[in-house]
Parts: structure tokens; C-alpha cells; sequence
């Protein structure tokens, strides 16, 4: 017990060191060539994913210039749904009624990226299949295997299970690390962040 943190830090050097960058990169491409064409981005996740979605599409407005949301902002909304038309349709629903289009971008939050056969998220998998029929481009930072959203995605970034008993932690908190990344990169950061502008 007195050696947990060493050894969750260790974890966290050993996935870094496994993170391939050029994957990062084309996902930077892939955002760049999206906000020129004016599209939006919709961010998809549930649990602490979800408060991920919520606080990337804060920057992702704020500091790149992208239309960004995560409709799991909309409490009275989404729940609306879940009641009315079930937890599994209700992020596609979502989707259908933003009148997402080809020029748009789903980006998926997950620890496991969805599994319909085992009825893990199959809100995500669901909106990923509405999305891929409309011709909207699919992201993800996924855990695990990638589930679903590795297997559809047009860019995915799967962090790399070194442990298997963390394999949530580590997710989730290396999506924010890397959606940090993605938005600092100087191809698609367009505004100054607050802090590192004060002199």
C-alpha cells in the first residue's frame, strides 16, 4: 500500500512511453480540416467521460474556434430522452435532432469504447452507427481494446492497458492529458489560454 502512488505514477510514465504521436497528429490534421470546412463537433461520453466531453468542448470553443458540444451539457434534455426513448437511442437521437451532417464530427470519450453484444454503452455505439450513415467523421480516446469506437473510428487513440486493475483511472485521465495536447497544438490552438497570456 505505501508503494501505490510510485506505482500509479510509473503507470502513467509507462503509457506515455507507448502513446504513439503519430496517430496525435493526424487527429490534430483531422480537427484543422474540420473547422475549415465549418463543421461542428460533437462530444460523446458518459460518467467521468462525460465531465470530460463537457469541459473539451469548453475548449475547444473557447480556444480553437470549433463549434463544439456534449449533449450530456443538456440534463432536462438527455434525461427527456432516456425516459421517453431509452438509454440506448438517446445520444443519436440527440444527434438526428442537431441535424448532424457529413461536414460534422463525432468525438467519443470512453473507457471502453462500446460493446452492443455485451450491452456495455450501447448509447455510444448506437450514436456511432448513426453518425458513420450520415457520413460524419468519428474520433475517440478509448481504453481497453478500443471496443466499437477503435473499430469504427476514423482516428483513434486507444490508451494502452499496463494495468488492468486501472484501467478506468488511467483512461479517463489520460483523456484529458490528450485532448489537452490535441488543443494546444499550434495548427488548431487559435486563442491565447489566460494564464500563460499574463506577463
Amino acid at each position: 500500500m505505501s508503494d501505490f502512488a510510485k506505482k500509479h505514477l510509473d503507470e502513467t510514465i509507462a503509457i506515455v512511453q507507448q502513446i504513439d504521436t503519430k496517430i496525435l497528429e493526424t487527429f490534430v490534421d483531422k480537427l484543422v480540416e474540420l473547422r475549415d470546412r465549418n463543421g461542428r463537433l460533437f462530444f460523446i461520453g458518459v460518467g467521468g467521460s462525460a465531465a470530460n466531453c463537457s469541459h473539451a468542448a469548453n475548449d475547444f470553443r473557447k480556444l480553437a474556434g470549433i463549434e463544439a458540444y456534449a449533449p450530456t451539457d443538456n440534463v432536462a434534455e438527455l434525461t427527456a430522452r432516456i425516459n421517453d426513448e431509452g438509454w440506448a437511442g438517446a445520444f443519436a437521437a440527440w444527434l438526428q435532432a442537431s441535424r448532424l451532417d457529413k461536414k460534422d464530427m463525432i468525438f467519443i470519450m470512453s473507457v471502453g469504447g462500446g460493446d452492443a453484444q455485451r450491452n456495455v454503452s450501447p448509447n455510444i455505439v448506437e450514436a456511432i452507427k448513426y453518425a458513420k450513415n450520415v457520413g460524419t467523421q468519428v474520433v475517440g480516446i478509448v481504453g481497453r481494446d478500443g471496443g466499437y469506437t477503435a473499430q469504427q473510428s476514423d482516428v483513434c487513440v486507444v490508451i494502452p492497458t499496463v494495468n488492468p486493475e486501472m484501467v478506468t483511472p488511467h483512461t479517463e485521465s489520460f483523456q484529458a492529458v490528450l485532448w489537452h495536447l490535441i488543443i494546444s497544438h499550434p495548427k488548431l490552438k487559435s486563442a491565447p489560454t489566460k494564464w500563460e497570456s499574463i506577463t
